[in-house]
């Protein structure tokens, strides 16, 4: 686990200033505390910084390749490495190191472009071929390492594993993206492939580009896997979950490769749970365990993972935060360099600083709800699709329209009558009725926020544009396996791995993520969408699956969710705050906004007459990013 950075002039005829491509690596310091170092060429700068933890004495990067030709610098883990080294050192190809780094290069001489089909990991890389004039840029199938990347007009391209690597270099183009704002207040992030700038970009998850000297402009990024949507449902619900356990546990054993301390986070939900169940099967010794608990009963889950700890008698280790642990916002707005409003970036923050004590390396529970229809909102998304199916949209829309836009919104009010959401995407289509459902400002909400100036700027735009994308491709698959997808494709890498990527990276902590092994998404995304929700249960097969390894208790509770208690807060010790940051003259002066709305949210939340916590956290957030672009780094 590292960071990368890089400078390649497409012309190749001016040198890289050592000042400047120092100044993007230093930035990224915290990625790779154990080694950094460069590599030079005619045109093209690469940079690493290193996170030893295989191979810790060799596998220095920028690595050439043994014959000289290839040089690459790599963020990541490949896990089949030495499968490939057999393989390729079979077809001739020579090794100095025994790390997986070597690999990709020589995957790279022996199959081109294509490498990354051979590869199975998480990893975000770019390879200088010094004889075919080429720069190859990939990242890995579902996005769990980051590659951000930006083309100056100057003709140079720079790469960077986080945003502020390229906001380093003297020319980057700071102009803000106006559509990444409508989606920024939205999702609470910025949306794959674009990021807050104008001019710069994530490379998507699944995607490559080859980049030949002598080109004018950046190529299109190529996708190269996407999740199989075209199913073999050929399996019975028993044959899914004997299944289930071998396929995961191949895909945690492989993962469980380190020259360093490993871990493993236990929150006590299930997805975490099920990888410390299966990780004690593989090992002698006790898994090294962390959790962090909160002095709020309602947002406390370490009895349940005390519950796993204890059957599986783990080294765990537990750190209470208390309640007022808010003093993380402004590190949080730096960390993740653009606006980014999942406030459990602060739990998460502190439990990777208390596994980064004890271990290099900890395996996590992400992507289980993705997977495997664990959202209690997938439960409420088929309810809405069942009347949908009933109902035509040319009824539907009359009815329900009315409703939506007249019910009011009763945050104080029992679940089953805040219905305001659900009457609106009632009159809208699959896509866009879960689009409204998964928005933390809906349509309407964010048309009282933003003003009239900014709103005609978007010329039409709106955020669904995103969801639409995604739904279009897989629009032959039932609705839940829609929602699944997009979330996949939007929330699991927008919000949920790069939460992890960076909270972990600021300790220099590698996180692993079995259940997103590729060949593990595979064949699990083929699952019955019956398997998954079941009686009102989601992750149905999954949980049966683990019923042998785990209490009863733990896979059967209400989903709890990493939460902080934001409400509480706004009305107490960041109350002022609130009115500091939100009615600033900073902004004010952006001309994103609505200034009576922006006074109205902060009045009617403090005033307890509405719960508006989410929408002002997405805010707070947004005007650290901003105060935070006017101090050099």
């Amino acid at each position: 686990m590292c960071g990368i950075a890089g400078i390649f002039h497409l012309a190749g005829n001016t040198q890289v200033d050592p000042g400047v491509i120092a100044k993007m690596n230093d930035i990224q310091h915290h990625r790779g505390p154990d080694a950094g170092d460069y590599y030079f060429g005619e045109g093209v700068a690469l940079a690493h910084r290193r996170l030893s933890i295989i191979d810790l004495e060799g596998s220095p990067q920028p690595m050439q390749s043994a014959c000289g030709q290839a040089v690459v610098v790599f963020n990541g883990e490949i896990y089949n490495f030495k499968d490939l080294h057999q393989e390729l050192a079979a077809k001739g190809y020579k090794f100095n190191t025994d790390g997986d780094t070597e690999t990709i290069l020589n995957a790279w001489l022996e199959w081109g472009v294509d490498c990354v089909h051979h590869l199975r990991g998480m990893f975000a890389f770019a390879i200088w071929d010094k004889k075919q004039q080429c720069l190859f840029i990939a990242r890995d199938r579902l996005g769990i390492k980051p590659f951000f990347y930006s083309l100056l007009p100057s003709g140079e391209m720079l790469f960077g594993s986080e945003l502020k690597v390229l906001t380093q270099h003297p020319q980057f183009d700071s102009t803000l993206r106006n559509t990444t704002i409508e989606d920024y207040f939205t999702f609470g992030y910025v949306p794959e492939p674009h990021t807050v700038y104008q001019h710069s970009y994530k490379l998507a998850p699944g995607h490559r580009m080859l980049i030949q000297r002598g080109m004018r402009e950046l190529p299109e990024p190529e996708e190269y896997w996407d999740i199989p949507t075209h199913f073999d449902h050929s399996m019975d619900e028993n044959e899914v979950q004997a299944e289930l356990i071998d396929r995961l546990k191949q895909a945690v054993d492989i993962r469980m490769v380190a020259d360093v301390p490993l871990g493993a986070f236990l929150s006590g939900g299930v997805d975490s749970s099920g990888v410390v169940a299966l990780m004690s099967q593989l090992q002698s010794d006790p898994v090294n365990t962390c959790a962090i608990g909160f002095d709020v009963k309602a947002f406390n889950e370490t009895e349940f993972a005390q519950m796993v700890a204890d059957r599986y008698k783990t080294n765990h280790r537990v750190e209470t935060v208390s309640q007022d642990d808010f003093d993380l916002i402004d590190k949080l707005a730096f960390l993740y360099d653009e606006p980014y409003a999942d406030s459990s970036a602060m739990p998460t923050y502190r439990v990777c600083e208390l596994a980064r004590k004890h271990v290099t390396v900890a395996l996590s529970g992400d992507g289980g709800d993705e997977l495997f229809a664990g959202y209690r909102r997938y439960a409420m998304h088929m309810h809405e699709e069942r009347i949908r199916n009933m109902l035509p949209l040319g009824i539907r829309k009359p009815i329900f329209g009315p409703l939506g836009a007249l019910y009011p919104k009763l945050d104080w009010a029992p679940k089953f009558l805040r219905a305001k959401t659900t009457f609106q995407s009632m009159a809208m289509d699959t896509v866009e009725g879960y689009h409204n459902s998964m928005s933390l400002l809906r349509a309407d909400e964010r048309k009282k926020l933003f003003s009239n100036d900014y709103q005609q700027s978007l010329n039409g735009y709106s955020s669904l544009e995103v969801f639409r994308r995604y739904g279009d491709k897989v629009k032959h698959l039932d609705p839940m396996k829609i929602a699944q997808y997009i979330d996949m494709k939007t929330y699991l890498v927008g919000d949920i791995l790069t939460k992890v990527d960076r909270a972990s990276m600021a300790h220099s902590l590698e996180v692993r993520v079995p259940i997103l092994d590729h060949k593990f998404v595979e064949w699990a995304f083929n699952t019955p969408s019956s398997h998954n929700l079941h009686k009102g249960i989601g992750k149905y097969s999954f949980k049966k699956s683990l019923e042998p390894h785990l209490p009863h208790d733990v896979l059967y509770r209400k989903k709890m969710g990493f939460a902080v208690p934001l409400a509480d807060w706004f009305r107490g010790p960041l109350k002022q705050r609130l009115y500091d940051g939100l009615l600033s003259q900073q902004m004010r002066e952006s001309g994103y906004f609505d200034e009576k709305q922006l006074k109205r949210l902060v009045d009617d939340h403090v005033k307890g007459l509405r719960d508006n916590s989410a929408p002002l956290w997405t805010l707070m957030m947004f005007e650290a990013f901003l105060r935070q672009r006017k101090v050099p780094a």
